[in-house]
């Protein structure tokens, strides 16, 4: 079994609906991927899956060693680091931000009755440095605006030094400034020898930081493609992903999509591009 995460033959049903169905994907320590798909991909339920929060209705998920329906999911939880909307959204706002990351420790959110010890609080400062927002630790969380909220809840995601770290969607709702600050934040930790696996979700090719190794793409709950972005990500296969003509571009160490645009033919008529099929 892969040392961090192993799927075989993985489905999640609920009622008649599969939201997963017949996924083989693993990873390796040091790997960093981006799974990216349409909505209603299976790109939530996946990362469910990865963070112990669900176990599938078919087949085998292995999380960091250990199979899921075998193991005490409360043991294995503490071991991955998870920034999401979902955390976000039970972060108390009247939370003071330096406490936000400090009480990973305990893995809970809001701060009580608990002890924290000097090296606590001061890896708690230092995540906060590594993401520019050291100068809000004493700040309301509430108050905080959507990119100071995100790069503070990775920082408390890393707060007790994940073997795993699941990234949903780390730069919805930022505008171009937050983006690119952001991905080149997460650029830097994926470079970093010493950090977790990582895992980042996403619905744009834009938002994938240079140094993340590995790509896969889902569609209808199904894997259409994965493996090494170089090979991978391919207009063909972005095309069947989101099941519309794309064009895709690389610039320096960046991606960029867009709709393929229709041919002109020599009559001055426009041609439609034909429409990708999913593998």
């Amino acid at each position: 079994m892969s040392d961090v995460l192993e799927f075989a033959g993985v489905g999640v049903r609920r009622g008649t609906t599969d939201l997963l169905r017949d996924v083989d994907w693993s990873i390796e320590e040091g790997e960093r991927w981006v799974v990216i798909g349409p909505n209603g991909a299976g790109k939530t339920t996946l990362l469910q899956l990865a963070a112990a929060r669900m176990h599938p209705t078919t087949g085998v998920a292995g999380v960091l060693g250990e199979v899921l329906g075998t193991v005490d999911v409360f043991e294995l939880r503490p071991r991955i680091g998870v920034s999401s909307a979902a955390v976000a959204d039970r972060i108390p706002d009247e939370e003071r931000v330096s406490d936000v990351v400090v009480t990973a420790a305990y893995g809970v959110l809001g701060r009580w009755r608990e002890e924290y010890d000097a090296a606590d609080e001061q890896r708690a400062a230092e995540l906060l440095e590594a993401l520019g927002v050291a100068h809000l630790s004493r700040r309301r969380f509430g108050t905080l605006s959507e990119g100071e909220r995100k790069r503070v809840q990775i920082a408390r995601a890393l707060m007790t030094d994940p073997e795993l770290m699941l990234l949903d969607e780390p730069a919805a709702g930022l505008d171009l400034r937050g983006r690119e600050d952001l991905v080149g934040r997460l650029s830097l930790l994926a470079e970093d020898l010493e950090a977790p696996a990582m895992v980042l979700v996403t619905h744009h090719v834009e938002e994938i930081p240079p140094g993340f190794t590995d790509i896969l793409m889902l569609r209808d709950g199904g894997v259409v493609a994965a493996g090494p972005i170089e090979v991978t990500l391919t207009a063909e296969n972005l095309s069947a992903t989101f099941g519309i003509p794309l064009v895709v571009d690389r610039h320096g160490r960046r991606w960029s999509a867009r709709a393929q645009q229709p041919e002109a033919t020599t009559d001055g008529r426009q041609t439609r591009p034909e429409e990708p099929t999913a593998r």
